[in-house]
C-alpha cells in the first residue's frame, strides 16, 4: 500500500520515512505525486493544520495521506512561537532567523525560566474513509547558544527534559524514539497498519 507524506520540509520527511518504515507501507513524498494546490497553513491548532494538509493530499491524490504540523511552545513566551514557528521570524522556513529571534527574546529570562516542549499533531486521512489525528510532545528547555549539527529548526538550542545533549546532538535513532514527531507517528502506526 502506498501511503503520502504531505510535507515539503526535507528534513521532516526523512524523519518520517525512518518512523514508517516498518509499517509495510510504500512512503511517498509531495515530490513523487504530480503537484495540486496547497491552501496555506492558517488553523489555530496544530491538529487543524495537520488535518486541512492531510485532506488537501488525499483529496488530490487519491491516496492515505499523512500530515503533520509541529512546533515550539515556550513557557515564557506563553507557548509561542506555537503553530508560527515555522515563520516566527516572518519569513517561512527560515531556521536561523527563527531561531536567532527567539534566542534573542529570551535573553533575559533566567535559566530556571526557560521551559519549553516540541508539540506535533499528525493527521492520517484516508479517502472516504477515517480521518485520525494524533498528538506528541517533547518536554525540555532552551540553552542559550545552539549546539550540534543534526536535525533542524530549532533541534541546537532544545534540551529535551534528562538530556543535557540539544537535539540537534542527538542520533537520528535518538531523536525518533524520544521525540514529539516519534511519538505521534508511533501514535498513528496502529492505524497505518489497520489500512494494509
Amino acid at each position: 500500500m502506498k501511503v503520502l507524506l504531505a510535507t515539503r520540509n526535507p528534513g521532516k520527511l526523512a524523519e518520517l520515512r525512518r518512523m514508517l518504515a516498518d509499517a509495510r507501507v510504500e512512503v511517498l513524498g509531495l515530490a513523487d505525486v504530480p503537484e495540486y494546490p496547497e491552501a496555506p497553513e492558517t488553523g489555530a491548532t496544530f491538529a487543524d493544520n495537520a488535518l486541512a494538509k492531510a485532506r488537501d493530499a488525499a483529496a488530490a491524490t487519491g491516496l492515505p495521506s499523512v500530515a503533520d504540523d509541529s512546533g515550539l511552545a515556550v513557557d515564557a513566551l506563553n507557548g509561542m512561537p506555537g503553530v508560527l514557528s515555522a515563520r516566527w521570524s516572518g519569513r517561512h522556513g527560515d531556521d536561523v532567523a527563527n531561531l536567532e529571534l527567539l534566542l534573542g527574546q529570551l535573553g533575559d529570562v533566567p535559566d530556571e525560566r526557560r521551559g519549553a516542549a516540541f508539540v506535533c499533531a499528525a493527521a492520517l486521512v484516508v479517502p472516504d474513509g477515517p480521518e485520525i489525528v494524533v498528538h506528541g510532545e517533547w518536554p525540555g528547555r532552551i540553552v542559550r547558544a545552539p549546539r550540534g549539527t543534526g536535525g533542524f529548526g530549532y533541534d541546537p538550542i532544545f534540551v529535551p527534559d534528562g538530556e543535557e545533549r540539544t537535539s540537534a546532538e542527538l542520533s537520528p535513532q535518538e531523536k525518533d524514539a524520544a521525540s514529539h514527531r516519534g511519538r505521534a507517528m508511533r501514535a498513528l502506526l496502529p492505524h497505518l497498519h489497520a489500512l494494509t
